[in-house]
C-alpha cells in the first residue's frame, strides 16, 4: 500500500479560479481510475491511500473506470471450484438442453466482470458510432446512453475491446463461458439459484413475458450475490470460447475448444421465453452475426 500525501495549500492555490465553477477535486490514480473528493471535505483530509494493484486488494469488491467520461465498474469475482452446467435446481419447471451436459467440476482463478453489460454510452466512448449492422440502435429495441449496445458481433467487440485497451492501457477481454457462468451462479456467494440471482425471472430478467419486446436500460432489474446485474436477460452476451461439447473431467480455468466456427453467447434476452435466461442455459453463432438482442459484458 502507497500513500499520496496532498498539500492542500499548494491544491487550494491551484484550484481557486475552478471552485465557483466545480465541486470536486478529481485525484488520478495510478491504475487509471479516478477519485472525486468533495471540496467541502477537502480540510479534513490529509492522507488518501490507494493501491497500485488493486487485484491484490479484492476487499473492495470493484473497481471503477472513467473512458473519455463514461464511468463503469467491474465487480472483483473470487476464484473457487463449481459445478457447471444442467445441476439440479436447473431442472426445477424447466428441461435443460443435451449440450448442457455433463455437469463438470471447473476451478476459476480471481477475476472481473462487469457490473452490467457494455452501454451504448461506453461503445460509443469508444468507437466513436454504432456498430456497423444496418439495423442496429433504434427506439423500438432500446436506444440511449444506459442501454445496453446491442447488435454487436463477435468480431466488432474484439475490436471494441482493443480500442478500449489502447485507451487505458489494460487488458480488457471478453469473458470465458465458465467464467460467465461462475459470475452468474454468483460465485462462492451462490445460493444455487435458477436464474442469476433469483428463483423468480421477473426479479432479475427482462424476457418475453416482461419487457413489451424490447432491451431496457441496463441495472433495472436486481443484481444477484456479487451484486452482478443482467446476466440474466436483457441481451445475450458473447464468450470469448468456441462453442464445443462439454468434458466429463474436471477443467482449471478452461477456454474452450481451441478451434471451431462458432462462438458462444449466454444468458438470455428480452425476446425469449424464461428458459433461456438460466444459468446454464447456451446459445451460439458465427462471429460475424448481428442481433438485436445480442451485446457484450466484459471481463479483466
Amino acid at each position: 500500500m502507497k500513500k499520496m500525501i496532498i498539500a492542500f495549500a499548494v491544491l487550494a492555490v491551484a484550484l481557486s479560479g475552478f471552485i465557483a465553477i466545480a465541486k470536486t477535486v478529481i485525484l488520478h490514480k495510478k491504475d487509471g481510475t479516478t477519485i472525486r473528493v468533495p471540496y467541502a471535505e477537502l480540510d479534513s483530509i490529509t492522507v488518501y491511500d490507494y493501491d497500485d494493484n488493486p487485484e491484490a486488494n479484492p476487499e473492495s469488491g470493484a473497481r471503477t473506470f472513467d473512458v473519455n467520461g463514461v464511468i463503469f465498474k467491474m465487480i472483483f469475482v473470487e476464484g473457487g471450484t463449481f459445478e457447471m452446467g444442467a445441476t439440479d435446481e436447473q431442472y426445477d419447471g424447466y428441461s435443460p438442453d443435451s449440450d448442457e451436459k455433463p455437469v463438470h467440476k471447473v476451478t476459476l482463478s480471481d477475476y472481473y466482470i462487469g457490473e452490467t453489460e457494455v452501454s451504448q454510452a461506453l461503445w460509443y466512448a469508444v468507437m466513436g458510432g454504432r456498430p456497423s449492422s444496418n439495423y442496429s440502435w433504434s427506439s423500438s429495441y432500446g436506444l440511449g446512453d444506459n442501454f445496453p449496445a446491442y447488435c454487436i458481433s463477435y468480431d466488432e467487440c474484439q475490436d471494441f475491446i482493443s480500442k478500449l485497451n489502447n485507451l487505458t492501457g489494460l487488458t480488457f477481454r471478453m469473458p470465458t463461458e465458465a467464467e460467465w457462468e461462475y459470475a452468474a451462479r454468483g460465485g462462492n456467494k451462490s445460493k444455487h439459484y435458477i436464474f442469476s440471482g433469483s428463483n423468480i425471472p421477473d426479479d432479475v430478467a427482462w424476457y418475453d413475458s416482461n419487457s413489451n419486446y424490447t432491451a431496457h436500460p441496463v441495472a433495472t432489474k436486481m443484481p444477484n450475490e456479487l451484486g452482478i446485474y443482467d446476466m440474466s436477460g436483457n441481451v445475450y452476451e458473447w464468450c470469448s470460447d468456441w462453442y464445443g461439447t462439454y468434458p466429463s473431467d474436471p477443467q482449471t480455468n478452461p477456454t474452450g475448444p481451441s478451434t471451431g466456427s462458432i462462438r458462444v453467447f449466454r444468458g438470455g434476452y428480452w425476446y425469449y421465453l424464461a428458459a433461456n435466461c438460466r444459468v446454464a442455459y447456451r446459445s451460439n453463432c458465427s462471429p460475424d452475426y448481428h442481433d438485436d438482442g445480442l451485446g457484450l459484458r466484459l471481463a479483466l
